[in-house]
C-alpha cells in the first residue's frame, strides 16, 4: 500500500497514530511502527529535554522502524515556550524520522529557525490543521505534509466544525505536499474513504487507545466499547477562542461542569482543576471517568474490540483494500 506517505516516512502502510498525552509512550510507539505503519511519541509526557532525549532512545531500542514525535504548540504552564523549543532541537539533535505539530504554526509560535533547523537535519514536520488557510500556510513555509483533521477529532479541533469528508478532497486540492486524514478514522472502511476522498494515508488516536497496548485501566476499554458517536462533547470554545479550537472529550461528569462554568462566563481559575491533564493521567489508570476531561473522539462509535496492535494495522489494510475492489465492482456491475 505505497502512498505519497508511506514513501515520506519509509513506511509499509499509511497510517500514523496521533499524539496522545500519557498515552503514546516508546512502548505503544515502538508496537505500532513494528507493524510497519507510523508510532507517536508525544513529547508532552516528559518534563524536560532530557526526558524525551531519554524517551526517544527507549523507543529506538523497542523498534527499528521510523516513529513520529508529537508537539503541542499551545500555550502549557507545565509545558512553557522554551522547554517546547528545546524538545523540537532534541528531536533535530537525534533526527527523529518526523516531527508531528499540533496547534501553532512552528514558524509563528517557536521561531522562524525552527523548520529550517529540521530540514538541516533531515528531519520531516507535519502540522495538523483544520481549515484549507492553515494548510495552505503550512506548505508556504516549508512543512513536509500536513494533518487535516474535521471536527470529529478527540482533542482539539477547529471552532468551524467542519467534517473530515468536507476537508479533506479541499485541502487535498489546494495543496500539493502529502495530506493525511483525521477525524472519524479508525477502521479499514475509514482508510478506503480517506485514499477515495485523495488523502494520502490516515491518523488515528481514538482506535489507537482502543489497543492492548495502550496499557490503561480496563474501565477505560469496558467504555470505549460501550460508548457510540454522541457520546462526546464540544466545550471550551470560549477559552481556546485566540487559538481558533475547542475540546471534544467524553460526556462525563467533568464536560458537564465545564459547560456550566461557561454558561455563566466562568473564569479560568475555576477551569484549570477540572482540565489539568494530570487528572486524565490518574483516570487513564485507575479507571474513574467521570473524574477527568478524556479527549475521545467521534470514532468511538466504530469501536466493537480491544485488539492488539499487531492484529489492528494487518486488519485495517485488507478491509481497506476489500472495500475499495467492493466499490470498484458495484460500479462496474452499474
Amino acid at each position: 500500500m505505497k502512498t505519497r506517505i508511506t514513501e515520506l516516512f519509509g513506511i509499509r502502510y499509511p497510517i500514523q497514530c496521533g499524539g496522545m498525552l500519557w498515552l503514546a509512550t516508546p512502548e505503544l510507539a515502538a508496537a505500532i511502527s513494528n507493524t510497519g505503519a507510523m508510532g507517536n511519541l508525544t513529547s508532552g509526557n516528559y518534563n524536560s529535554a532530557d526526558e524525551l532525549r531519554a524517551a526517544i532512545d527507549r523507543t529506538r531500542d523497542l523498534t527499528p522502524h521510523p516513529f513520529i514525535v508529537n508537539i503541542t504548540t499551545m500555550p502549557s504552564i507545565r509545558l512553557p515556550l522554551a522547554l517546547l523549543q528545546n524538545f523540537f532541537r532534541v528531536c533535530c539533535e537525534k533526527q527523529v524520522k518526523a516531527i508531528e505539530i499540533a496547534g501553532a504554526p512552528v514558524d509563528t509560535f517557536l521561531g522562524a529557525e525552527f523548520l529550517p533547523m529540521a530540514k538541516q537535519a533531515g528531519v520531516k514536520v507535519l502540522h495538523k490543521v483544520g481549515t484549507v488557510k492553515h494548510a495552505l500556510h503550512a506548505e508556504k513555509v516549508g512543512y513536509d505534509a500536513v494533518t487535516v483533521a474535521g471536527f470529529e477529532e478527540g482533542g482539539f479541533p477547529h471552532k468551524d466544525n467542519v467534517s473530515t469528508i468536507i476537508l479533506v478532497p479541499k485541502v487535498v486540492e489546494a495543496v500539493n505536499i502529502p495530506v493525511l486524514a483525521a477525524g472519524g478514522m479508525a477502521d479499514g472502511k475509514s482508510l478506503a474513504a480517506a485514499l477515495a476522498l485523495g488523502a494520502d494515508g490516515i491518523m488515528m488516536a481514538t482506535r489507537f487507545l482502543a489497543t492492548k497496548e495502550s496499557g490503561v485501566h480496563s474501565n477505560i476499554y469496558q467504555t470505549l466499547l460501550e460508548k457510540n458517536e454522541t457520546d462526546t462533547a464540544l466545550q471550551l470554545q470560549k477559552l481556546l477562542q485566540g487559538f481558533g479550537l475547542q475540546v471534544r472529550a467524553l460526556r462525563n461528569d467533568i464536560m458537564r461542569r465545564i459547560e456550566a462554568i461557561e454558561a455563566v462566563d466562568g473564569d479560568l481559575a475555576e477551569l484549570l482543576p477540572l482540565i489539568s491533564g494530570e487528572r486524565a493521567r490518574k483516570v487513564w489508570q485507575n479507571g474513574n471517568i467521570e473524574e477527568a476531561m478524556l479527549t475521545i473522539g467521534q470514532s468511538v462509535g466504530r469501536i466493537q474490540d480491544i485488539p492488539s496492535v499487531a492484529e489492528l494495522i494487518p486488519r485495517m489494510v485488507r478491509e481497506a483494500e476489500a472495500a475499495l475492489q467492493k466499490a470498484l465492482a458495484r460500479t462496474k456491475a452499474n
